[in-house]
């Protein structure tokens, strides 16, 4: 399986928010406890200098850090989880493709409709409404961290067109891209 190409700083900011759609694809280790967790655990967040990212669990726990007893990152709730990471995976990794629904059922083996069905009971999503979210929280990223116009954002994140990029933002984000970039500086 591949790793998310998340920096550390998009990491750190889906901890903060306790952001489920990220479990499985990296894991916090915080060096002064040696304790490991998921992205979306709801335990105190330690300092930012104190924290050390992994994208596998062996990896982690090599290192010499032990499973939260709180998020519980060593256990799989589901047979499927292998599945659904992977798809999260290849999200993250592709999402300024113009992906289609075949594109990622091609690569993770199995048929469209299945997993359609499968993602949607694993993460109560579709993988499109998944894929949106994933550049919607790259072009809030990308608004607040760099100067970058909101049509090179629009593009840069993989929407199609400017109006499709306003409208999901505005959906997930509750405010415009402009307004987005306005609070956050």
């Amino acid at each position: 399986m591949s790793k998310a190409n998340l920096s550390f700083n998009e990491m750190w900011e889906k901890i903060i928010a306790c952001d489920r759609k990220y479990d499985g694809l990296f894991y916090t280790a915080v060096k002064t406890t040696k304790i490991y967790c998921r992205p979306s655990c709801r335990s105190r967040k330690p300092k930012k200098c104190n924290v050390e990212f992994y994208h596998d669990l062996k990896e982690v726990e090599k290192a010499g850090y032990r499973a939260c007893k709180r998020c519980q990152p060593d256990v799989e709730y589901s047979p499927h989880h292998l599945l659904v990471t992977n798809v999260i995976t290849f999200l993250v990794n592709n999402y300024k493709e113009k992906l289609e629904l075949k594109d990622i059922s091609n690569h993770v083996g199995v048929s469209s409709f299945y997993l359609d069905r499968l993602f949607k009971q694993e993460t109560s999503e579709t993988p499109r409404t998944y894929l949106e979210k994933i550049r919607v929280d790259k072009a809030a990223y990308l608004l607040a961290n760099t100067d970058y116009t909101n049509l090179e954002i629009c593009y840069e994140v993989g929407f199609q067109s400017p109006s499709n990029f306003y409208k999901a933002f505005r959906q997930l984000k509750d405010c415009s891209p402009k307004e987005y970039r306005t609070h956050k500086r």
